[in-house]
């Protein structure tokens, strides 16, 4: 197995270039943007992205590039290190990148913030666990809520590597994020979120579960931004480690992550 930091030379690859293309930038307005970050574990909708091991310190590298035009329409990519795919299904090639690819349009309907698109998890080398959603979602002040829907034949491998096939199409993801600067350069941040599998899914023996996200994040200037957050969901006992039965990818940990917006 490949150890997270040194998973992917492709994804770093990418990173440095797009480091690269941003020193040409000269406009701090510009509509592309870049960000980088390291993480000492990623979660995703509260549960461990790097599953061959148990432990709560896992570093990963992720980073991405945004470009937003004029009319509201809006193009991005993001990537990170993870290992999880060998160890979450047997049949499933092993990947050690997760590249995301999403496009979407914001507008105003009111006083709302609107935002609507779709975002594609590609995994290069197993491509049984790809998975694309398309998604809605609204602000209202330092609120904001989401819905995600899966309209590929498979969830994260569920449905196309687990279960009949097509059982992970129409799994719903809804959550609710609070945003808000409680002192200088210190914003405290919440969020909650469920998972809806279908049901012939919970059915198979996986249940529908509730994730979490409790922190905040510091401004340290320069593009740098620091944020401490606790990270889990509900339902440990349903979603475990193959390599460690006895523990959890959805128990609660402190996840640090160092971010330089460029």
């Amino acid at each position: 197995m490949k150890p997270v930091f040194f998973a992917s030379s492709a994804l770093v690859a990418c990173l440095v270039l797009a480091g690269s293309a941003l020193a040409q930038t000269a406009e701090p307005a510009s509509p592309l943007t870049f960000n980088l970050s390291l993480t000492s574990n990623y979660k995703f909708r509260g549960q461990d992205q790097d599953q061959s091991r148990s432990r709560a310190f896992k570093p990963a590298l992720n980073g991405g590039v945004d470009y937003a035009f004029a009319n509201g329409i809006y193009l991005g990519n993001w990537n990170s290190t993870i290992n999880w795919t060998k160890q979450s299904f047997s049949n499933a090639q092993d990947s050690s990148v997760e590249v995301d690819v999403y496009g979407g349009y914001k507008f105003k309907a009111g006083d709302m913030d609107m935002d609507v698109g779709t975002l594609a998890y590609l995994y290069p080398g197993a491509s049984g666990v790809n998975t694309t959603e398309v998604y809605v979602g609204a602000g209202f002040g330092p609120l904001v809520a989401k819905y995600s829907h899966t309209v590929s034949k498979g969830y994260f491998g569920i449905g196309k590597l687990a279960g009949p096939s097509g059982d992970g199409r129409g799994t719903g993801y809804f959550s609710v994020a609070f945003a808000q600067e409680i002192m200088p350069q210190t914003t405290f941040k919440a969020s909650i979120g469920f998972t809806n599998l279908k049901n012939s899914v919970n059915k198979a023996g996986l249940p529908d579960y509730v994730d979490y996200s409790v922190g905040a994040a510091y401004d340290l200037g320069d593009g740098f931004t620091l944020n401490g957050a606790v990270v889990g969901a509900n339902k440990k006992n349903s979603y475990v480690y193959s390599v460690d039965p006895g523990k959890s990818v959805n128990k609660a940990t402190l996840v640090v992550t160092l971010t330089k917006a460029l």
